[in-house]
């Protein structure tokens, strides 16, 4: 398996670096290096001397966004070329992208009665026009990372993940944590143009793991338990949870999406076997209640 020793942060910043100095093997296993997407030769710095590099990094805000460009797609655009442009320069032999489903949904257009897959993109006009600055953001990160692989000769390998759920190891939430929380708390959104799927957070670490060793995994690998409705999954948190007043909603949250149990099939070819929805939410839940999000 892959010994993982390096990770960049804000090596000075607690809330960044505390429950990662915690981890089992920290102590002699972990070296913490201070990075800034956007300053390049911060980068260079972290990523020379590596054989593998993994980029997991790109703000993600499914709320009112003051100023997309400067939130959400200098660091997700901007960001991900300088990573490709450096592990280029210091020789990096494989390098593996986080991607979203947002860079697979929404998407319109595509054929109906298809279901989606890694062939679909996110429409990036239907995306401008109604102001999703998230998915934007990380289809038009991926398609500038192909091209600067195709460009330039990198290898690289692409992760889609779905809504990622699970224990929580920061002290904060993250957007899709943030999802479930709500949800519980009774919000009625039903996030039209991000929701896709769940995924265990362990899951999407080991798919990274996966196709970084196998040399047979190219392109795009869809990371979901399965595609399926917010509907769906509220009314399996409603079923695990009944004591939550949480709101119903319609059958087709997510219009011309099609339900699917295979929709990871790359991944699971690969090894990988999914946790179920079920045990994702009831891990969720746990873990919000443990780290005070949530009362007992």
């Amino acid at each position: 398996m892959l010994g993982v020793n390096l990770l960049m942060c804000f090596a000075g910043d607690e809330q960044e670096t505390k429950h990662l100095e915690s981890l089992e093997g920290a102590e002699t296993r972990l070296r913490l290096f201070e990075m800034d997407l956007l300053n390049y030769e911060s980068i260079l710095g972290c990523v020379s001397g590596c054989a593998g590099v993994f980029h997991v990094a790109s703000p993600c805000i499914v709320d009112h966004v003051e100023d997309p460009q400067l939130q959400l797609l200098d660091p997700a655009i901007k960001g991900t070329t300088n990573v490709l442009r450096a592990a280029k320069e210091a020789g990096v032999k494989r390098l593996v992208v986080t991607s979203s489903v947002s860079a697979i949904h929404p998407s319109p257009n595509w054929p109906p009665h298809l279901p989606k897959d890694e062939d679909c993109w996110t429409d990036v006009h239907y995306c401008r026009d109604n102001a999703l600055w998230y998915p934007l953001s990380k289809t038009c990160a991926e398609q500038a990372a192909w091209e600067f692989a195709k460009e330039h000769g990198l290898d690289i390998v692409v992760v889609n993940p779905g809504t990622v759920m699970g224990p929580i190891l920061p002290p904060t939430l993250n957007a899709s944590m943030l999802m479930l929380l709500r949800l519980l708390q009774g919000c009625q959104e039903t996030y039209q143009d991000f929701f896709m799927g769940s995924v265990h957070v362990k899951d999407v670490a080991l798919a990274h793991i996966l196709v970084y060793e196998n040399k047979s995994a190219t392109g795009r690998h869809l990371c979901v338990e399965a595609i399926s409705h917010y509907a769906d999954f509220a009314a399996k948190v409603s079923e695990l949870f009944p004591h939550y007043n949480l709101p119903s909603f319609p059958k087709d949250t997510q219009p011309g999406l099609l339900r699917t149990k295979d929709a990871s099939k790359k991944l699971i070819d690969l090894g990988l076997q999914f946790t179920s929805m079920e045990q994702i939410i009831k891990e969720s839940v746990d873990s919000l209640k443990a780290k005070g999000f949530l009362p007992d």
